[in-house]
């Protein structure tokens, strides 16, 4: 039985992107920056904070719809501030009504603002509202393999754990947990949040996620729309590692060249 991996496109909620690589909005110094930064990284669909972020409904206010159209942009809004099911079913309706009925949308909900760790057992609640009122789900969640494939079960379009936490820039902190979501799951995953530089992107990928969400490692890097442009090439890179098919480790040196037919 052959092990080869066929390349299939990254789709969501029934529409298909290029771009594997989903970034946020928020954190950047200015729109301007915002702006060059998402164009740099190729990104097609950029997630926005509702409860942060004016989208309309804050008139005579700077609107981030006008330096990332949506007939561009694919605009994620996400519950990013709510701590509670409720709180986080009422930003979802409230971002559909300001986007003209768009129904996809990226659900978190968190426990604290310390660890701005998900709080699992709301999250499923509303994930289970949203999913019944029309939504399309696209939830970030814990490392946990069961939680993963209840939100799946729900019916969440994707799941979206975290490789660590939210603007720490730690990398995946725990890979082991994250191949066994991957093994399971029936939708697609994406690691979001602890991205922290490109090789952190890379792994994820090469575990096998079908895309990378991130915000901070783009926007406090030194140089933002320079890390964007990294980010794009290390999705890429990694996407490529996966389907080729990564060498067997060894304990022991392997010479290149076989020795068989040396001139002796």
């Amino acid at each position: 039985m052959s092990n080869v991996r066929s390349d299939k496109p990254f789709t969501v909620a029934g529409r298909t992107f290029q771009s594997r690589l989903l970034v946020g909005t928020g954190k950047y110094k200015d729109m301007q920056e915002t702006r060059l930064a998402i164009e740099a990284s190729g990104a097609e669909i950029v997630t926005v904070a509702v409860r942060r972020t004016n989208l309309g409904q804050n008139p005579g206010e700077p609107n981030l719809l006008d330096v990332l159209p949506p007939d561009r942009y694919t605009i994620l809004p996400n519950t990013a501030g709510c701590y509670d099911a409720i709180e986080a079913v009422r930003t979802c309706r409230l971002a559909r009504e300001l986007l003209e009925g768009h129904n996809l949308v990226k659900l978190e909900v968190l426990a604290d603002q310390k660890t701005l760790f998900p709080n699992v057992i709301e999250t499923l609640k509303a994930a289970e509202t949203l999913v019944k009122d029309g939504f399309d789900v696209m939830v970030y969640t814990s490392d946990d393999p069961i939680i993963a494939r209840q939100l799946a079960e729900i019916g969440c379009c994707a799941v979206m754990p975290l490789a660590g936490l939210i603007g720490t820039g730690l990398g995946i902190c725990n890979p082991y947990n994250l191949q066994i979501i991957l093994e399971e799951s029936k939708v697609p995953v994406l690691v979001d949040a602890g991205v922290g530089t490109a090789s952190d992107a890379t792994i994820a990928m090469e575990l096998g996620c079908e895309a990378v969400l991130m915000n901070s490692a783009i926007a406090h890097a030194q140089q933002p729309v320079l890390m964007a442009e990294a980010m794009k090439h290390a999705i890429l890179a990694g996407r490529m590692a996966y389907l080729a098919g990564r060498m067997q480790k060894k304990l022991y040196a392997s010479a290149s060249s076989p020795l068989d037919g040396l001139i002796k």
